[in-house]
Order: structure tokens, then C-alpha cells, then sequence
């Protein structure tokens, strides 16, 4: 049985780490909110955004507020997997050992991860799956908790590489981060990271590694019901069989989401429950996480390109007509 207590407190923790995270990001609510979900979830996330609006900040701030390590990789066509994982060298007087690379961190930013050929983008894949990397005839694994945040800019196309569809399901939640609001954004005039260094901020680290880990533990113990599973396997259905459904943006959908979507909206409603400080997932939950979780795995056909459909625009439709329990 969940302790209600343990809930109410992760819920003040995650509430803190906010507060100290604005110190440093203005606004951006829904993306801090996104990237907490992630965390709890032990799961990855991919942004999409255009440069310039805080999106390396917004991991590094968290990763500092969390009291856990960061590292950053920008993503270039030149770039080798052991520029990822590392490399085996050798030394008269130590023999053969291992020099690790940037991902064996906590929170790891891989910039504009696009921009890197598929040979370097799958370097990743083994560390976000199994929480371990490969260097030389060695597996490592990564510390805990591991986090990727991967960024994409969609106004630039120029040098740049699909992600495959396979990768991009490996992220739990794809994010899309946007302009501030005016008046957010004459705070940032002030209170931008080109006037002032970022320990200027001082931001507090609230928890530490092993208190993430154990919140993620609480949060799969957040409790639930069948027709909740009914609810969320009727909404992932409705991507594949639209027209069961009587979905009319149906009609621009090329491939429905694949089960990973299913334990993804699980995952990801339980740690919308432990944010809001409740212990059992209600409908309401699965509805707040659904864009996140989904629009990276509802695949628009040609027609649906063509006439600028979005993903979101179908998932909003699918929440609208499927039954709630």
C-alpha cells in the first residue's frame, strides 16, 4: 500500500525544485513540468524548439536543483560514437583502461541531435534502453538516475538527418517548447544567462541521486484501476482503427502508436499522480500527459503532411470521443 505521506512529500520536494528552477528559467511551465514527468518516470525526452529559448538552461538548472551531474554532447556530422561512450587507451605504465565519455552522467543534453549522422545517434540507443554503455570489450553502466534530453531545431533542415522512427520511439515524451509571453519576456531582459555567469543564480540542490531514485519507486507504486487500462488501451487503439472510433482526422494517419505508447501513458500518468501529491491515476491524469506521450507516435501520411495536419490535432480529437471511465 502507497504511503499518502511519501506522495505529499515528493509532491513539496518537486514544488521546491521548481521554485529554484525559475530562478534562472523564466516561464516555461509546461516544459519544466514535461522534464519533472521524464525524471519521475525514468524515462527520456525529446524537445523540439527553435534556438535561443532556454532549452540547454532548463535541463542544466533542473539537473542542479535534483543534486545530480550534468554533461552536454552537441551533436555534429563529424561526430564519432566514442566521442559518446568513450575509448579504450594504453599506457606503457597502466597498460590498456578506459577513458569514459560524456554519457556516463546523470542528466545528459544531446544538442540538436540531428545534426549527427545514424552511426553516432545510435550510440545512444544502448545507454537510454539499458542504462549501460560499451566501450571497447567492456559494458558500463551509466550512473542513476539517467536522463536524455534531446533537442532538435525544426526551422533548420539544412545538414541535418531524420531520426528514424525506431529512435524516436525510444523517447517517453516529445516536448515542444515555445516562445515566452510578453511579459515573461521582459523578465528574461533582465534576468538572461548573458549578463550574469549561471552560479550567480544559486540555485540549491533539493534532492540528490538516491532521492530521485527512491521517488521513482513511489511513483510505480501511484495506484490504478482496470478501466483505467481500458481507457488508455481504447485511446491507443484509436490511433491504429480510427474509424472504429469514428475519428475523422483518421484519414491522415499512416501508422497508429505502438504499444510502447500504452506503457508510456501508464508511466507517465503515474507521475502526473505523484506531481499533484495523489495516489491512484484518474482519467484526468492520462489526459494531461497524452500530447506528450503520443505525438511523436502517430505517424501522418502524405495527405496529411501535404495539408498541415498535426499529430496533436488527431490525439485532441481521439481524447474528445473516447469514453471516459
Amino acid at each position: 500500500m502507497i504511503d499518502e505521506k511519501q506522495v505529499k512529500q515528493c509532491k513539496a520536494d518537486l514544488l521546491k525544485i521548481k521554485k529554484e528552477v525559475a530562478k534562472v528559467v523564466v516561464g516555461q511551465t509546461r516544459i519544466i513540468n514535461g522534464l519533472l514527468r521524464s525524471i519521475i518516470s525514468n524515462g527520456h525526452v525529446l524537445v523540439e524548439g527553435i534556438p535561443g529559448i532556454a532549452k540547454t538552461l532548463a535541463i542544466k538548472a533542473l539537473a542542479t536543483a535534483s543534486g545530480c551531474k550534468f554533461n552536454r554532447i552537441q551533436f555534429t556530422v563529424d561526430l564519432l560514437p566514442s566521442d559518446i561512450v568513450g575509448v579504450t587507451g594504453y599506457e606503457k605504465e597502466r597498460g590498456f583502461f578506459i577513458v569514459r565519455g560524456p554519457i556516463f552522467t546523470n542528466f545528459l543534453l544531446a544538442d540538436e541531435i540531428n545534426r549527427a549522422p545514424p552511426k553516432a545517434q545510435s550510440a545512444l540507443l544502448e545507454s537510454m534502453q539499458e542504462k549501460q554503455a560499451t566501450v571497447g570489450k567492456e559494458t558500463i553502466p551509466t550512473p542513476l538516475p539517467f536522463l536524455v534530453m534531446a533537442t532538435i531545431n525544426p526551422i533548420e533542415t539544412s545538414g541535418t538527418y531524420a531520426l528514424p522512427e525506431a529512435q524516436v520511439d525510444r523517447f517517453l515524451f516529445k516536448l515542444e517548447m515555445s516562445y515566452p509571453k510578453k511579459e515573461e519576456e521582459k523578465l528574461i531582459i533582465e534576468r538572461n544567462i548573458s549578463l550574469k555567469k549561471f552560479e550567480d543564480y544559486k540555485i540549491a540542490p533539493i534532492l540528490n541521486p538516491q532521492k530521485l531514485i527512491d521517488m521513482q519507486n513511489i511513483a510505480k507504486e501511484i495506484g490504478h484501476t482496470d478501466k483505467i487500462k481500458d481507457y488508455i488501451v481504447d485511446i491507443v487503439e484509436a490511433t491504429r482503427h480510427p474509424k472504429k472510433y469514428n475519428i475523422k482526422l483518421g484519414d491522415y494517419v499512416e501508422w497508429g502508436s505502438s504499444p510502447r505508447a500504452c506503457i508510456g501513458l501508464f508511466i507517465a500518468a503515474k507521475a502526473d499522480a505523484l506531481m499533484k501529491g495523489d495516489t491512484f491515476i484518474t482519467p484526468q491524469h492520462i489526459k494531461d500527459v497524452a500530447h506528450e506521450v503520443m505525438r511523436h507516435r502517430v505517424i501522418l501520411n502524405y495527405k496529411g503532411q501535404a495539408e498541415g495536419v498535426k499529430s496533436d490535432d488527431i490525439i485532441t480529437e481521439i481524447l474528445s470521443k473516447i469514453k471516459v471511465p
